[in-house]
């Protein structure tokens, strides 16, 4: 084998190597993936029913319940267009109230019912991610743009 030759072998050798380490890295990268969606997304199909996502909106007051001993949790979250009911089971933070904004990580049930693993509660009242601020505005500003009805 010339000097040529081999370093052309080592050189696709080492091609190889990065390639492999690239789509290896990539693959764990998109199954980390953690895409966030609101209740109307959730409502319309587009969440994954197959793998963990977020969910964000706002707990309505009177919506929280939970069994007498027990630390599984059910409580609805809106984002004042559509509704989904989330489970839970386990320790809320301590920021967790109705009427808060909250975002929940976790998948859907075969019942529609959003299993969460996780429950972010936003750390004081003026603060919320983006991404929820804007999906509860979104409804809104098309309530405002409807027509009213008349009677």
């Amino acid at each position: 084998m010339t000097p040529r030759r081999r370093r052309m072998v080592l050189v696709g050798l080492i091609l190889l190597g990065v390639g492999g380490a690239v789509a290896l890295a990539l693959t764990a990268f998109q199954e980390n993936l953690l895409y966030y969606y609101s209740p109307s997304d959730v409502s319309a199909g587009e969440a994954p029913t197959d793998r963990v996502f977020r969910v964000g909106g706002m707990v309505p007051k009177g919506s929280f319940q939970r069994a007498a001993g027990s630390l599984e949790a059910r409580f609805v979250l809106t984002d004042y267009a559509h509704e989904i009911t989330v489970s839970y089971t386990g320790v809320l933070p301590d920021l967790f109230r109705e009427g808060q904004g909250i975002v929940a990580r976790g998948r859907m049930s075969a019942d529609g019912t959003f299993v969460a693993e996780e429950v972010l509660a936003k750390h004081d009242e003026n603060y919320m991610p983006p991404s929820v601020a804007d999906s509860l505005r979104e409804p809104r500003d098309e309530q405002a743009a409807a027509p009213l009805p008349t009677s």
